[in-house]
């Protein structure tokens, strides 16, 4: 069953920033090194709950964090 999901970002300074949006958020997550199956401009990322997805999107677009896409793992 896929119930994580991860999110590229563009450059390391974006994957941080949402790393600390969330942290205040309590959201669960973590920042990871991309899986090498998974291709990105960064070499980190964030892996969060996937029934959190929405929320995510949501708040990352809202404090303006640009990232590539969002993937289901």
């Amino acid at each position: 069953m896929l119930n994580k999901g991860i999110i590229l970002f563009h450059s390391s300074n974006y994957a941080m920033w949402a790393d600390n949006v969330l942290k205040k958020k309590n959201i669960d997550h973590r920042l990871i090194p991309v899986p090498r199956e998974l291709s990105s401009d960064c070499g980190y990322c964030i892996e969060f709950e996937n029934n959190s997805a929405a929320e995510v999107t949501k708040l990352l677009k809202n404090e303006n964090i640009e990232f590539d896409r969002i993937e289901t793992i």
